[in-house]
């Protein structure tokens, strides 16, 4: 089982992130050093969103309550969400 973390992002989320970009990576980093994040990114063309994938919704729901684009006000919302993956790495079933 995972957990999907989700982002809505600001419409000039790009260009805002900038100055938070090297904070929220190292935060990021540190996650998935400690075996938290198994993968992550922005979606684009539109980027409107982020899509962070954990092996617990704690350490989720923590990613999101310490992230600099949270607390910055560049993700508008955000939600955990259980995923249950059933082919590739992880898989449950």
């Amino acid at each position: 089982m995972h957990y999907a973390l989700m982002y809505e992002v600001v419409d000039d989320y790009v260009e805002r992130r900038v100055a938070f970009r090297a904070d929220h990576l190292k935060l990021a980093r540190e996650a998935h050093d400690r075996g938290d994040l198994v993968l992550g990114g922005a979606f684009t063309e539109p980027a409107d969103g982020v899509l962070i994938v954990f092996r617990t919704e704690t350490a989720a729901q923590q990613f999101a309550n310490t992230d600099p684009y949270v607390n910055a006000g560049i993700v508008k919302s955000w939600r955990v969400r259980k995923w249950n993956v059933v082919v590739g790495d992880g898989t449950s079933v």
